[in-house]
């Protein structure tokens, strides 16, 4: 894609992400991530009721009465949008492929941060750390987070979240909002990495997938490619053992997904490349304001 091009793709990704960040997000963004957290804002006596784990002990010797520390809720955040940028995005049928809605995806989180005042970053990792972007604020900043983006070209076709995960967990220091942008078909365990990163940060995993992953249609004798491996097999659809195969497979993969999600306590939601994504984003923000 030459420069111009590129360019163009940018704005038509802002213009049509911006418009659904104002229009869908402005309130359930703000009352679903703010809060959070909590910074230090000041020291005063104790009185009767205070929770003891908050006393200021450097204080407390230095006047020689109890001193305590007083918190208050951040008012800026930190959004960090970890892509998986590996082959297997580049499937899709119909609408758009997997990774043409990663970067919507990531454009509509980055502006919607980026209206709240807030700074965003992104780390793109196939089986290694692609790219990092440190956060920034601005729509300047989010705009070149987009073009890197649409023009990367990952060195690797393999998925190993948890490189992602760590390179987060030891570069952000402050805690922050962790949005997880994958199809998560990924041959290594993340989840433990992504219940250590929880423990610190808020992290939200957003998974990516194509109907026809789901479903093996019949349609014959098919060559099936595997992205990131680049492996090829021969298929007979027209057999039911094959497609029931095929099906139970798939099936059981989103059902751990679902399960292994829940039980790590991270907040999840499964976004299809057909129709529109913006309802079970929104719903996964209005369950996160209860």
């Amino acid at each position: 894609m030459d420069t111009k091009d590129l360019l163009k793709k940018v704005q038509e990704i802002e213009i049509k992400t911006r418009g659904l960040s104002k229009q869908v997000f402005s309130g359930e963004y703000h009352s679903a991530f703010k809060g959070k957290g909590m910074a230090f804002s000041e020291v005063k006596d104790y009185q009767f009721g205070d929770d003891v784990r908050n006393i200021d002990w450097n204080v407390t010797a230095r006047f020689n009465e109890p001193f305590v520390k007083v918190f208050e809720e951040e008012r800026e955040l930190t959004v960090m949008l970890i892509i998986d940028v590996s082959g297997s995005g580049n499937f899709g049928t119909i609408e758009r492929s997997k990774r043409e809605l990663l970067l919507e995806i990531a454009a509509v989180l980055g502006f919607s941060a980026t209206i709240n005042n807030d700074k965003v970053g992104a780390i793109f990792v196939s089986d290694q750390i692609e790219k990092f972007i440190p956060p920034k604020k601005g729509r300047t900043h989010m705009l070149m987070i987009l073009h890197e983006l649409i023009d990367l070209n990952p060195k690797s076709k393999g998925t190993n979240l948890n490189e992602g995960l760590k390179y987060f967990r030891n570069v952000i220091k402050k805690r922050s909002i962790g949005f997880v942008l994958s199809d998560f078909i990924d041959d290594n365990d993340y989840f433990e990495g992504l219940k250590i990163a929880n423990r610190k940060h808020d992290m939200v995993a957003l998974r990516v997938f194509d109907p026809a992953e789901r479903e093996i249609p019949k349609i014959g004798i098919v060559q099936l490619y595997d992205s990131e491996k680049g492996v090829k097999k021969w298929v007979n659809t027209n057999l039911p053992s094959v497609r029931e195969r095929f099906n139970r497979r798939y099936q059981q993969f989103e059902e751990k997904l679902s399960d292994s999600f829940r039980k790590s306590g991270v907040d999840y939601a499964a976004l299809s490349t057909h129709g529109k994504y913006l309802k079970a984003l929104n719903a996964l923000f209005m369950q996160r304001r209860r």
